[in-house]
Parts: structure tokens; C-alpha cells; sequence
């Protein structure tokens, strides 16, 4: 059974109880709860530093600003400042009245995050007011829209034939916005019950796949996301990061907070291969608490699908695998490059080289080049002293930060440990209570066994 509604309003109206918890009016509909709960505080995601290629055009995200440089010709850079853009109503206050939800407070301007379609003609961005603005690069960069939604997003994903544009946000909800017809409102696809951190379309845009906070995969139908294909199932954190490798349709790539790279057959869910980052090898410069793993928060696929290459947070390294349809093993490791600083972010280039986003002002772009049988860093690169000009300009101290999954770790709270504690110490209590009641009587009839004999 299960209650009407649309998905924020359920994930704001279900109830706690003793022993599991239920939606107010439907008393059937009720989960037991567990010895160990995963409590997580709701709060955003802080802005993403990020990179990106857009054909030859080299994008670049810093606090309010996408820059985009072109890698061979020496074109003028283009500069999209949120901050400038045209604002608009914030639609989320009536939609939280409608759903009986609080207002969310109003945010900045800075970017969360952009994608690009498959052909590179089209960029989209959404920033922390709310917009969602979508780009054209070619033949001149010009704005196309710019639209409202109703959550801060999360993650954005163009259809293959580039007509749909999805949206994910931190409710866990996905929205379809129309490329083509931008006046059309958007429609409400599918929701998670946990904030979703990627989404993704497969080739020929047959599924969706979403990844959310609680360590789901799952594979929906795009035309009808109410039918689920599969879940992939196995991560025991977050799944941070979601990529199809080209030239596999069938196969997924995913990144989580479990510190594991996994390669999913993702129609039938199963799992071919699973890579602990910390057993390949101990991971130099880390800056991650001993305890936890190091968040994978980067997984990029060179254009020939056949170099993968991993990316944790405040980790000085990337580790490369290869991708070998032939072997036992699928996702081959092959090798790690330390880095100077800890990337912020990396993408690979059409050409196939690596292009890696440093937290640190003097250096902030390397190019990694297969070379033989190692990938080297390219220091004398003309195309990269012509990007790093335009970056300095425009970098911001501001758009680094110190960790943006900490929040989304799982904290146990094993209640009932507490419970059967405190019941313990009550039985202990009661049993002093009756042991020396018990004592008081067999005194007071000793005294009045003693007086009846005198």
C-alpha cells in the first residue's frame, strides 16, 4: 500500500514510531526499524570546482563564473557570470507551501554544476539561486534559456538525441526540461527516498540511471521510470560518481564513498569487477581521516573507452585502469600518478589526454599524456600556458573546499543497544529492591519469632 502524493510530499510527511516508522494515514505502511540507524544531517552540497571539454572549447567552473578557453584556435574566452544572469521569481517558496515544507533559504550565485551533450553543442549549468541555464557553443556562444527549478541540483544529464535535459536534486526527485521548446514546464520523472548525488542516460536512451546517498544504483526506463530495470547493488557509502564507458553500452562505471571503483553490467545489475582504491596500493598524500575511505569523486573515461581514470577527494594521486573486454578481469589497474596538489577535478580531452584541476593558485592545470606505457606530465604544452593565462584571471581562492562529501558519510546510532542497557539496569535495580525487601522480612520475622519465645 502505498500513499498518494508526490515524492517530496511523502519523504516530508512520513512519522516515527516506537519499534519503525509510517506515514500518518496509512497505518499499514510502516518500516521496522533496524539495530543500527544511518542518521544524516540535510544540508548542501557546497559549490563544485569543475572542468570539462565542450568540443575543443575547455570549460571551467569557479565560484559564480563558467569559463570556457578554445584549446586550438586563438579565439576570444567566454565568460557566463551567474551573478549577471537574469533573475527570476523563486518558484521553491510556493512549491514548499503546496507540499507543507519550509521555504529553503535564498542561496547565491555560484555554480553547483554543468554537463554537455554528446555531440558538444550544448552546455547546461544550474547554480545555488535555483536557475537552470542552458548553452550553445557553436557557432558563437549565446544563451538559449534560463529556467527555474524547484531544488538545488545535483546533477544534469543530457538525452543522446540532446531534446531532454534531466535534472537531479538534492529531494531526490528527477526533472525532464525540454532542449527544443524551453517554454515548456518541466515534468516530474521519478524520486529516490535520499538526496541524489548522479544521474546518467545510456546510449540509444533507452534507461536512466540514478545513484542516490544510500549506496543505490538503480536503472530506470526513460520513457517510463516507473518501470525499474535493475538495481546495482553492493556499495556500502554514497555512490558518488556514475560513467558509461564508450564503445560499452552495456557496462557502468560508478565511484563511491566507500573509497571503491565498480563495473556493473548494469540491465541485468550484476557486478564484474570491484576495486578497493586503499589494497591497489597505499594512496600517497592522502588528507582523509585514517578511518574513512577517501571518496571516489571523479571517474573519467578517455574518447576510445578504453583508459579509466579515478579521482578521490584530497588525494594527490589518479589511479589509471584499462578496460579490457577480452580478459577475466574487465577493469584492469595499470597505473597510479602522484600528483603536486590535490586535484579538484579532470577531464580527458577529444585527443585523449588528461587535463587535471589543481588546488593550488600557481599551478592550476596539468596535462597528462599517454606515453608508451605511462601517462607524463606535459609541462610545455602551448595549449596549456593559453588556458592557464585565462584561469588565473578569473580563479578564486573561494572555489576551493576542504571536503564536499564529508557530510554525506553514514553515522550509526545503535538505539537499541542503549535500550536493552537501560533495561538491564532496571531488572539489576528491581532485583536489589526485591533482595532486600526479602531481608527486611526475614528480619522482621526472626524479631517476632524471638518475642513469641520469650
Amino acid at each position: 500500500m502505498t500513499p498518494a502524493g508526490t515524492p517530496s510530499q511523502l519523504r516530508r510527511t512520513f512519522c516515527t514510531f516506537p519499534g519503525g516508522v509510517a506515514w500518518p494515514d496509512h497505518p499499514l505502511t510502516w518500516f521496522k526499524r533496524d539495530t543500527n540507524i544511518s542518521l544524516r544531517v540535510g544540508s548542501r552540497l557546497p559549490a563544485m570546482t569543475a572542468v570539462g571539454f565542450c568540443g575543443h572549447w575547455f570549460l571551467f567552473t569557479c565560484d559564480t563564473k563558467l569559463v570556457a578557453v578554445h584549446t586550438k584556435q586563438s579565439r576570444d574566452p567566454f565568460v557566463f557570470d551567474c551573478s549577471r544572469a537574469e533573475k527570476k521569481p523563486n518558484l521553491s517558496q510556493a512549491d514548499s507551501s503546496r507540499d507543507g515544507g519550509p521555504a529553503e533559504e535564498t542561496g547565491s550565485d555560484r555554480v553547483l554544476t554543468f554537463t554537455v551533450s554528446s555531440s558538444g553543442r550544448l552546455v547546461a549549468l544550474t547554480d545555488d539561486s535555483k536557475r537552470l541555464v542552458l548553452l550553445a557553443c557553436e557557432p558563437s556562444w549565446r544563451c538559449i534559456s534560463i529556467r527555474c527549478v524547484v531544488r538545488r541540483c545535483t546533477s544534469l544529464a543530457f538525452s543522446q538525441a540532446e531534446d531532454e535535459l534531466l535534472v537531479a536534486d538534492k529531494s531526490g526527485d528527477v526533472y525532464s526540461f525540454s532542449v527544443e521548446d524551453p517554454e515548456r514546464e518541466a515534468e516530474l520523472k521519478m524520486g529516490h527516498l535520499s538526496m541524489l548525488l548522479a544521474v546518467a542516460v545510456s546510449p540509444g536512451d533507452r534507461y536512466v540511471i540514478t545513484a542516490d546517498r544510500d549506496e543505490k544504483i538503480r536503472v530506470s526506463h526513460r520513457r517510463s521510470p516507473y518501470n525499474i530495470q535493475s538495481f546495482c547493488l553492493g556499495h556500502e557509502q554514497f555512490v558518488s560518481a556514475l560513467q558509461i564507458p564508450s564503445g560499452h553500452p552495456h557496462w557502468l562505471l560508478s565511484g563511491s564513498g566507500d573509497g571503491t571503483v565498480k563495473l556493473w553490467e548494469y540491465e541485468s545489475g550484476r557486478r564484474l569487477q570491484s576495486w578497493d582504491l586503499r589494497q591497489l596500493a597505499e594512496t600517497p598524500g592522502c588528507e582523509t581521516d585514517k578511518d574513512q575511505n577517501p571518496a571516489v569523486c571523479r571517474v573519467s573515461v578517455s574518447p576510445d573507452g578504453l583508459h579509466v581514470a579515478v579521482q578521490c577527494e584530497r588525494v594527490r594521486m589518479v589511479q589509471f585502469f584499462i578496460l579490457d573486454e577480452g580478459s577475466e578481469k574487465k577493469l584492469v589497474p595499470r597505473s597510479r600518478q602522484p600528483l603536486s596538489h590535490c586535484p579538484l577535478d579532470m577531464t580527458f580531452d577529444p585527443d585523449g589526454r588528461l587535463w587535471v584541476l589543481l588546488d593550488h593558485s600557481d599551478a592550476l592545470i596539468q596535462i597528462h599524456r599517454l606515453t608508451q606505457d605511462s601517462w607524463e606530465n606535459h609541462t610545455k604544452d602551448p595549449e596549456l600556458s593559453r588556458v592557464q593565462e585565462v584561469l588565473q584571471t578569473h580563479w578564486k581562492a573561494s572555489a576551493r573546499t576542504s571536503s564536499r562529501f564529508e557530510q554525506l558519510y553514514k553515522t550509526s546510532y545503535d538505539n537499541v543497544t542503549t535500550y536493552l542497557q537501560k533495561k538491564q539496569q532496571r531488572l539489576e535495580e528491581q532485583q536489589k529492591r526485591t533482595k532486600a525487601q526479602e531481608e527486611n522480612a526475614n528480619k522482621r520475622l526472626k524479631k517476632e519469632a524471638s518475642g513469641g519465645g520469650t
